[in-house]
């Protein structure tokens, strides 16, 4: 349960190839970070594998199954995308919104009788992400950080093998970010997987177990965050120079500018 796998997956938008012969394995209980420069793909990436794009090449299984020939239904029991446009509906409670997140389990017109077990797991999604006493309070009175915990209460509030989570920390202050992090880790377990883009390559190498660089149109590296961040494939994703260091037990990355003999043009 869990195990998601491309296999030589290519992507055209707008009749260019955005990206080819991309081949991923994650295993259940995995965090991957997908990273890369602006348009190299990063979101185009989730989309295809939450089925809402189908591939121009390649296959993108779940459990051997291929995401792309599954009924709706099933796809949406399997798969949740959390993506960093989601707008804000107004004048719903907090509850009332994740709870949305258990629509896919139940038939519409079974919506009218309350179910406990859908109240539990609302309640327990609540409670993971610290927000139980804010369940009565409408979600547009939120902060921005709290609002990015109620979506990763809805994910887990859905119960899906493979949670896409894109830049779900993008304009929250730091220690916002932390928490979501911390959330995310949390996400990953047992049989199931997590996938996040993010633009923070420290916060990549923090949260994963492996990260997934893209550019040039092509998947650079997929390896533990001390190999996927090495600097030779960050300076051909990016097109600058990076410094790699340990620090406290994980890696950092720090950008050094453009590389020798490269020069910044007005």
């Amino acid at each position: 349960m869990g195990h998601l796998s491309l296999q030589g997956v290519r992507l055209r938008v707008g009749g260019r190839t955005l990206l080819d012969d991309v081949s991923l394995d994650m295993l259940p209980g995995e965090l991957v970070a997908v990273v890369g420069p602006n348009g190299a793909g990063k979101t185009s990436l989730l989309r295809a594998i939450a089925g809402f794009t189908r591939p121009a090449g390649g296959r993108i299984m779940l459990d051997g199954s291929d995401i792309a020939t599954m009924r709706t239904m099933q796809r949406a029991l399997a798969v949740t995308l959390i993506g960093s446009d989601v707008e804000t509906p107004v004048g719903t409670t907090v509850r009332e919104t994740i709870a949305t997140g258990r629509f896919a389990r139940r038939a519409w017109w079974d919506w009218s009788q309350p179910d406990d077990d859908d109240e539990r797991i609302v309640t327990q999604a609540l409670e993971r992400v610290g927000l139980a006493e804010f369940a009565e309070r409408r979600l547009e009175t939120l902060s921005s950080g709290e609002k990015q915990r109620a979506w990763l209460a809805l994910a887990l509030a859905q119960d899906a093998q493979v949670v896409l989570l894109d830049e779900p920390t993008s304009h929250l202050d730091p220690r916002a970010a932390l928490e979501v992090a911390r959330i995310m880790r949390g996400i990953a377990c047992g049989t199931r997987t997590a996938v996040v883009v993010t633009h923070d390559l420290n916060e990549a190498a923090a949260v994963a177990d492996r990260i997934a660089v893209l550019g040039d149109g092509v998947l650079l590296r997929f390896a533990s965050p001390q190999e996927a961040l090495a600097p030779d494939v960050l300076e051909r994703a990016y097109g600058i120079s990076f410094e790699r260091i340990a620090f406290d037990g994980s890696i950092r990355v720090i950008p050094r500018g453009y590389p020798t003999g490269a020069t910044l043009q007005r």
